[in-house]
Parts: C-alpha cells; structure tokens; sequence
C-alpha cells in the first residue's frame, strides 16, 4: 500500500475507498493494484472538482446507468476537450509510413497430433518425442494415414476431426507450434516433433494464403477512428496533467 496518504487538492482520499477500488484493476501484485486504484480516484477526483468547480451540471440525457459524478466528467471533458478531426491526408500519411498494420492475415489450415506429456518431466518429454518421430516416419511413408493416426494417438480433442485444427492465424497457437506451422509449405508434415507446454506435436500443413496488403480505401475509415481516439487521449492526458498541478496531488504518481 502507499506509504503516504492520497491527497487531491488538500483532501484526502480514505485508504479503505482506494482499497475497495483495487478490487477493479486487476494486477501482478497488491501493490501494483493499489497504485492503478489511486491513480483512478485522483484522477476522478481532480476531473469531479473542476467539473463542479465550472458550475456544469450533468446532462439530463446520459440515462441511469451513470453516476452523477460519471456525467459531470463526460460534460466537463465534452467542453474542454476538443480535437481535430483526422483528414485525407493525415490518414494516407499514416497508411503509408505502417504499411505492416495493412494487411490481411497469413492463413494455414493445421492438422496435428498431440502426444502429451509434461515439459518438466525429461523422460515423458524424450519418449514422446521419440513416439512423434515413429508416427512423422510413418506418415513419410503414408501420408494418407494423417487422419487415422490422429484419431488412435493424438491427446488433443482435435483427433475426433483427425488432428484438423482448420485455419490458423497469428496468435492462436502457442509460438513454438505457430513457428513451425508458418514455416512449411502447403500441404507439407514437418519433418521434426515440435515441443510445447502441451507435449511434442506432429504437425502438418494444408492450404495456405499468404497476407496480402490491404487498400487505403479499405481501412481509412479505421485510421481516421484510431487517429482521432490517440489525439483525444493524448489531450485528456494533458488535461488532467495540468489540473493535477494545479490543485496539488500527493501520495500517489500519476501515470502520463
């Protein structure tokens, strides 16, 4: 917890109101939950204060699910905040300089076969292993068997679709499986096991399509979205940076 009690403009924020707030920012540790939940409450604090401090009242057509406090910082922020809309040419700029942010997904239909074992047990992990060769040997030989020796030895529920995982895209495998999956060619069985946290896999390939790059057309109107959203946040974060150096915050740091 904080060493030195939370203060906003002279007054203090109760320890036991920040402790029933940790409870909404989840994190590594208590003290990290701590620090997010003082952070909330200041910032909600100097934001209500100004808010009052102006006179405005809350818009009678937010509705009831928000707070009076809630509707006074959407009403303070509505007449403070104002930023730029993001026009043709800031979005092609954009679209430019990130031409990797532009792109459909690289696409592999995925088969495998899981033979499970536990990544700290060394011996479970080298029989595994050494099972996962004599089933890629034999697929070598047969490659026609995939499906049946998926349904007879894999561990993953995938076997009842014999090993068929369907098309995979960046971030859906565990990184070791995705590595090798995105390596191989169409239609191709890796030639060597593949271990992971799961157990040593026997992977195979299927149709692949490649990433292709996306049309400005296509994605101005979510650049002009994204662009528009950092700016506000960035002018929010100004905002609060000067109100907090006006009233006085202590006890706590405010994130920038």
């Amino acid at each position: 917890m904080s060493p030195d009690p939370v203060m906003v403009g002279g007054r203090e924020i109760p320890a036991e109101v920040i402790a029933a707030e940790a409870q909404n920012h989840p994190a590594p540790s208590a003290e990290a939950a701590w620090q997010a939940a003082a952070e909330a409450l200041a910032v909600r604090q100097l934001l209500v204060d100004e808010a009052e401090r102006l006179g405005l009242e809350p818009d009678s057509g937010e509705g009831p699910e928000l707070t009076r406090e809630d509707a006074l910082i959407d009403a303070l922020l509505a007449r403070e905040i104002q930023t730029p809309k993001a026009d043709e040419e800031t979005c092609r700029r954009f679209f430019d300089h990130h031409p990797e942010r532009f792109t459909t997904p690289l696409l592999v239909e995925a088969a495998h076969i899981l033979i499970e074992a536990d990544p700290a047990d060394d011996f479970a992990l080298g029989l595994a292993t050494g099972d996962a060769r004599t089933l890629i040997r034999q697929l070598q030989a047969e490659p026609a068997r995939f499906d049946e020796l998926a349904r007879t030895h894999s561990a993953c529920p995938s076997r009842e679709q014999g090993g068929n995982l369907g098309q995979v895209q960046a971030g859906q495998m565990v990184k070791p499986f995705q590595e090798a999956l995105f390596a191989l060619p169409s239609d191709t069985l890796c030639p060597d096991p593949v271990r992971t946290r799961f157990g040593v896999h026997v992977i195979r390939s299927g149709h692949r399509i490649e990433a292709k790059p996306l049309p400005f057309e296509a994605v101005r109107a979510l650049i002009a979205e994204y662009l528009e959203e950092a700016s506000y946040r960035r002018a929010v974060a100004q905002y609060i940076a000067i109100l907090a150096e006006q009233a006085g915050v202590n006890g706590v740091e405010l994130a920038a």
